[in-house]
């Protein structure tokens, strides 16, 4: 599990039946620096799906690969590769420079 901030939104024309209910998000993924508060960018960017209603600016933490479709298993197949398991109200990450 990672840790992401959503930035977007996906729009679809059609959608995949077993996902009525849900939204494909725009995720930055953190690293720890990002989460110290230190102002960069990782660099990596993914699509999530969402069923919790996850919005700009939000910290969510997504699973990805086959672990994003087991909340579905085994009443539903559905297509992803990340899923967003919850939306975080804060993340706390120190660094200690001296120790690197």
């Amino acid at each position: 599990m990672r840790i992401g901030k959503v930035v977007g939104r996906v729009t679809l024309t059609s959608a995949y039946e077993t996902l009525a209910g849900g939204r494909f998000l725009i995720v930055d993924v953190q690293d720890r620096f990002s989460l110290a508060g230190q102002k960069r960018k990782s660099g990596e960017s993914l699509v999530v799906y969402d069923n919790l209603g996850a919005g700009n600016g939000d910290l969510i933490a997504f699973s990805e690969s086959r672990e994003a479709c087991m909340p579905f298993y085994p009443e539903k197949r559905v297509p992803l590769d990340a899923y967003n398991a919850a939306i975080l109200d804060h993340a706390s990450v120190e660094i200690d420079v001296a120790g690197l």
